[in-house]
């Protein structure tokens, strides 16, 4: 089966829980064939669990949710080795990273030491306990909710956590249509209850080895890194885009080919996946000096400004 038709079958799957959120549902499944994790930035209410369970349900994958608090531990997420009496022996119990499908709500109310214990997991798809190492199962994808209005109680996750996620994105509200439409869905009883998987665990990981076959030309590859380097010398941003970022914006555009049906990227799919990947991994220098920009408003008048490479030059060896 092609990726584009294990894509649509994904988000329209999805979209029969989801109403009108489409495009953040191909952003979402994106993130999750080039192998990122995705932070949803969003108020309460907007769907972000529904999303995150009918998206395993679709995919046929195991799915755990964890709200994060002050109290949590590290322990808590990855697990412990307790003494079992009977064996005389230390036993493993795994914690509830051990999925295929993390929901951490609310990232931003643990301490950073319980943050932390995400490190490891999201980036190296393991976790280390008393010095023993333990694999994660494949594929393993982290969606981290935060509340972007509360302040009290909350702790902001550092530039090493934020450079972890893949994407940050916003489900929203509805408009009028939509809501009556999910009111309807919902009227008599919940659509999550009735999706079906629609594809294979074992399908997505083959799709995440398909991603990395797409072809991307020098030319893309350039134009990438101009965008990416350009956070370097903006005037306004203190902590540019890492070395990560590079990687993350070619993989996303790699994964968004695919989904397209498309055996190479273009430069359309560089410039619109750009601001979900980099303005959550920049820091500007100070709000009030920059009059409240956001990084998002920097990244677009980077892209405004870099260079986009021409459609034959930049694929004219793409079948070589």
């Amino acid at each position: 089966m092609e990726v584009f038709e294990i894509a649509n079958k994904i988000i329209e799957n999805v979209s029969k829980v989801i109403v009108g959120k489409e495009k953040t549902i191909e952003l979402i499944v994106t993130s999750l064939f080039a192998g990122g994790h995705v932070l949803l930035e969003d108020v309460p209410g907007t769907g972000k669990t529904m999303l995150s369970k009918a998206l395993a349900k679709s995919i046929n994958c195991s799915f755990k949710r964890i709200q994060f608090t002050p109290d949590l531990l590290p322990s808590d997420l990855t697990g412990i080795y307790y003494f079992n009496m009977k064996t005389q022996e230390f036993e493993f119990r795994p914690g509830p990273i051990f999925t295929n499908i993390l929901l951490a709500d609310e990232i931003n109310r643990a301490t950073p030491r319980t943050q932390s214990s995400l490190l490891e997991c999201m980036e190296e798809r393991q976790v280390t306990i008393d010095g023993i190492t333990h694999r994660l199962d494949e594929p393993f994808f982290v969606i981290a909710t935060q509340n972007p209005i509360e302040i009290q109680g909350t702790y902001p996750l550092p530039e090493a956590q934020l450079d972890r996620f893949f994407m940050k994105l916003s489900l929203g509200y509805t408009n009028k249509d939509e809501t009556i439409q999910m009111l309807t869905r919902f009227r008599e009883k919940n659509p999550l209850d009735e999706i079906e998987a629609v594809v294979s665990k074992d399908e997505i990981i083959k799709v995440q080895e398909i991603i990395k076959e797409v072809y991307v030309s020098e030319d893309i590859l350039e134009y990438i890194y101009e965008i990416c380097n350009s956070t370097r010398v903006h005037e306004m941003v203190q902590l540019p885009a890492s070395n990560r970022s590079f990687i993350a914006l070619m993989r996303a555009s790699q994964s968004l080919a695919a989904i397209k049906g498309s055996d190479f990227v273009i430069p359309d799919y560089v410039k619109y996946l750009a601001p979900y990947v980099l303005s959550h991994r920049i820091l500007l220098k100070n709000p009030y000096i920059v009059k409240n920009t956001r990084t998002v408003d920097v990244i677009n008048e980077i892209l405004e400004k870099v260079n986009v490479p021409s459609e034959n030059f930049a694929f004219g060896n793409a079948n070589e």
